[in-house]
């Protein structure tokens, strides 16, 4: 067996091991044990709702308004504006209303910096995160709160969901996480939260470092490292109207898969196996996805090369015409099968491109590529 074939081999086996054995696994261990039962909360807790924004101030108003149309006891929710530091004008811009406070984030700016300062701001023994442009169903608010009637949990994630349009792709792609995260909750931990919804105890809050990528994924983890658990809530819904282009989907990719390398090199105890309880999970679900580009390479030149190597030369020749032809159908046609397969191609090449990307900015310590 020649090394080509060992090689594509390999990546086949590693492929399917990743993004199938491995969710199939944590599926069957988390439907044996059933999921977790809920207790009522003795009393509802003072939560502050903070958004991390640089946006225009009617995209802001309009989010606080969908955060105050909820079921939670309105006299137990303040909402936080934090605005980052590079958009500093705009907190002159808004009118604080009733339960509303307007502050600016630290120094030198970025997501991270704004979170800091909205917490300081904040009063409420739950931390309700959110982003600009999502928004939560009524009942969100109780449903992330209510999961903290477990002592163990220091965290809970929402979960997002995409409005119809766009690439079927990335809405499976979604799906399929959802489950995912789900599964792992009811083992030990989800791996890092969704970061247009999520909530955490104040009392577990610490500061977040200048210049951190993912506070959805450090925040979480530096929780679980200390002994606290991470769940998700799937009746917590948030729900993102816009549809993503490719090239948005492609910076947003590129930002989180650099945040995963960083994670590693600011938080190091999630590569151990002994500080780190989910251990396992955070290495098949973050780290192991990142060689995705590399394996499918190999399988692409593995199968190339045997079919080359099996085929006579002229029914090589009209395989290789034939490719050609389906190749410039897909990219020139005008049908609707034509532009599905179009689409299909670019959003998958797209989302592999921002894994090699991103790996590679992130290899490279650079840090700084916080885009809206």
């Amino acid at each position: 067996m020649t090394a080509l074939r060992v090689a594509g081999l390999a990546s086949l086996l590693l492929l399917i091991v990743v993004w199938a054995g491995y969710p199939l696994v944590v599926h069957l261990i988390a439907r044996a044990k059933g999921p977790r039962a809920a207790q009522p909360l003795a009393e509802w807790p003072t939560a502050t709702a903070v958004i991390a924004t640089r946006e225009a101030p009617d995209a802001i108003a309009a989010r606080v308004a969908n955060l105050r149309d909820t079921t939670y006891d309105p006299d137990r929710l303040e909402i936080v504006v934090a605005v980052d530091h590079a958009a500093a004008g705009l907190a002159g811009e808004l009118a604080p209303g009733t339960g509303m406070k307007v502050v600016v984030g630290d120094a030198p700016g970025g997501k991270a910096a704004a979170l800091n300062a909205g917490v300081r701001a904040a009063t409420g023994d739950i931390l309700i995160f959110s982003d600009t442009y999502q928004r939560f169903e009524r009942d969100t608010i109780v449903e992330l709160v209510s999961a903290f009637s477990d002592a163990r949990v220091g965290a809970a994630s929402g979960s997002l969901h995409l409005a119809p349009g766009g690439s079927g792709l990335l809405r499976r792609y979604w799906s399929m996480e959802r489950r995912l995260r789900r599964d792992e909750a009811r083992l030990h931990s989800v791996i890092g939260v969704t970061g247009a919804v999520y909530a955490m105890r104040r009392a577990a809050w610490r500061p977040l470092p200048d210049g951190l990528i993912l506070d959805d994924l450090f925040g979480p983890m530096r929780l679980v490292l200390a002994g606290h658990r991470i769940d998700f809530v799937e009746t917590a819904k948030a729900t993102d109207h816009r549809i993503t282009t490719a090239d948005q989907e492609y910076r947003r990719k590129v930002r989180t898969l650099a945040g995963n390398l960083q994670l590693c090199a600011w938080l190091p105890g999630v590569l151990s196996p002994v500080a780190n309880p989910v251990w396992i999970q955070f290495l098949l679900h973050k780290l192991a996805r990142l060689l995705t580009p590399y394996w499918l390479l190999l399988i692409g030149i593995w199968v190339v090369a045997e079919i080359v190597h099996a085929m006579p030369g002229r029914a090589l020749g009209a395989l290789a015409a034939a490719g050609a032809v389906l190749a410039l159908w897909i990219w020139r046609g005008r049908g609707g099968a034509a532009r599905r397969l179009r689409s299909l191609v670019l959003w998958a090449a797209t989302l592999q491109a921002a894994v090699i990307r991103g790996t590679w900015l992130g290899a490279r310590g650079q840090w700084n590529v916080w885009q809206r």
